[in-house]
């Protein structure tokens, strides 16, 4: 007696599957996908023998993984890449990027600029990015537009920028937003107070108590300058973490971007509170922030992923190099060469990265029933040759520029490196129009 297959959607073919969760590479095995999530993932034969996909993917030469996620950016300042590079963080805040976005934010400048970063990262097989900006209903647009996941933050600040008045003002506008996009099921929300130091007790009263009743993440930048810190000793008597602690701030729901000058202390009370911390190496050191302990972070069992803060800052969207760079600074800082290994750079731009913003049961790996939110990786080139762990060459060797393929909800994005639903002609006009704009106000 013979069996009818299966009939669905996709069927992927690859050399190897870097699940993450649980954490295997599988040689020669298929991804079953069927109404945009994983149906199995199981040895190829037995796939073929049991499923008749609408559409069959083969990657003989690939390592399938887990879409990427970014766990901190700025999507809409890639439109300021570039602008005011080689200066300090507060100097390059206050005398160049405040100013331009003073002059130039608007719902257009999000919306055009959050493209431009969608079309990078899908590129580069990121999948999911988590967003700190203005105007979000113009990210979310943005987003929806390329089929893209996003976290969006509902960013807050107390003083007045082209968005909002004051802080009320950008929470309510942000929770607006949020209930216009409850149907989408790729676009969620963060409560994003912008950092200790631009947000106040009260405000941080009224988030905390916004996040326990609507069950959002807080995602916030902490420590990450010396300067930070000693302002806040000045101002509270308490480095930024304890006064966060005192506000009930810290716990499971926090999302700590940079954590850059933070010592026993500040790494306990993350530690005890389940915080995640979002690790932005290149950025770091662009802006001549400093070294996060990373490595020491994992070994009191902070969750710890990765973002490429904004290409403003970085200046690129491109969580390969991010991967890299994190395993290698981490060895480095600590004279430990078998410091943050290949599978768990791959997990903290993965599982953790989506665990940090209450996605783990969603995504972040390759498990039946999660989305299929997934990216091909070719190593087949012969640059790569030869491979004898797939998954160090994906994080030593690989860039970018090898993704493939990527696929969202099990909906293609990226198809032979080709972007899809992108208007690339309309896109460079736009962008050389904004240049021309921001290099009026930009003098180096």
């Amino acid at each position: 007696m013979t069996t009818t297959p299966q009939a669905i959607d996709l069927l992927i073919d690859a050399r190897w599957i870097a699940a993450v969760d649980p954490d295997v590479v599988l040689t020669n095995h298929a991804v079953a996908v069927h109404h945009g999530r994983i149906l199995a993932v199981l040895p190829s034969g037995e796939a073929h023998s049991r499923f008749a996909p609408g559409k069959q993917v083969s990657l003989p030469n690939h390592i399938l993984i887990p879409g990427l996620i970014n766990l901190h950016t700025h999507a809409a300042m890639t439109l300021m890449r570039g602008l005011a590079d080689d200066l300090p963080l507060m100097e390059w805040l206050q005398k160049h990027i405040w100013p331009a976005e003073a002059k130039h934010m608007s719902p257009q400048f999000v919306l055009d600029g959050t493209r431009l970063a969608c079309a990078e990262m899908l590129k580069g097989g990121i999948t999911c990015f988590n967003d700190m900006y203005f105007f979000p209903e113009a990210a979310a647009t943005a987003a929806a537009e390329y089929g893209m996941r996003a976290m969006l933050g509902i960013t807050t600040l107390e003083f007045p920028t082209p968005y909002a008045s004051d802080a009320d003002d950008y929470l309510n506008k942000g929770l607006a937003v949020r209930e216009d996009w409850l149907d989408n099921p790729l676009i969620g929300f963060c409560l994003a107070p912008h950092a200790p130091y631009t947000v106040a007790d009260s405000t941080f009263d009224r988030i905390l108590t916004l996040s326990e009743q609507l069950n959002l993440p807080v995602h916030c930048h902490i420590h990450e300058t010396r300067h930070e810190i000693e302002e806040s000793i000045k101002q509270h008597q308490r480095r930024p973490l304890q006064r966060l602690r005192e506000l009930g701030q810290l716990g499971p729901n926090f999302i700590g971007v940079h954590a850059v000058h933070v010592d026993d202390a500040d790494l306990d009370l993350l530690a005890s509170a389940g915080c995640s911390v979002a690790h932005c190496p290149t950025s770091n050191l662009k802006l001549a922030s400093g070294f996060a302990p990373v490595a020491r972070m994992r070994q009191l069992g902070i969750n710890v992923g990765l973002g490429t803060d904004g290409a403003a800052s970085n200046n690129r969207l491109d969580l390969f190099g991010e991967m890299r760079l994190a395993s290698l600074l981490a060895k480095g800082l600590t004279g430990d060469a078998s410091a943050l290994p290949s599978r768990e750079i791959l997990r903290m731009a993965t599982l953790n990265a989506a665990n940090a913003l209450g996605l783990g049961s969603e995504i972040g790996s390759i498990t039946p029933g999660k989305s299929a939110d997934l990216c091909a990786v070719d190593l087949g080139g012969i640059e790569m040759q030869p491979c004898f762990d797939p998954v160090s060459h994906l994080i030593n060797v690989a860039g970018r520029e090898c993704v493939s393929h990527v696929w969202v909800a099990g909906k293609c994005c990226v198809d032979h490196k080709t972007l899809l639903k992108h208007d690339q002609k309309h896109l460079d006009s736009v962008i050389a129009l904004w240049q021309n704009g921001l290099e009026v106000r930009w003098q180096p």
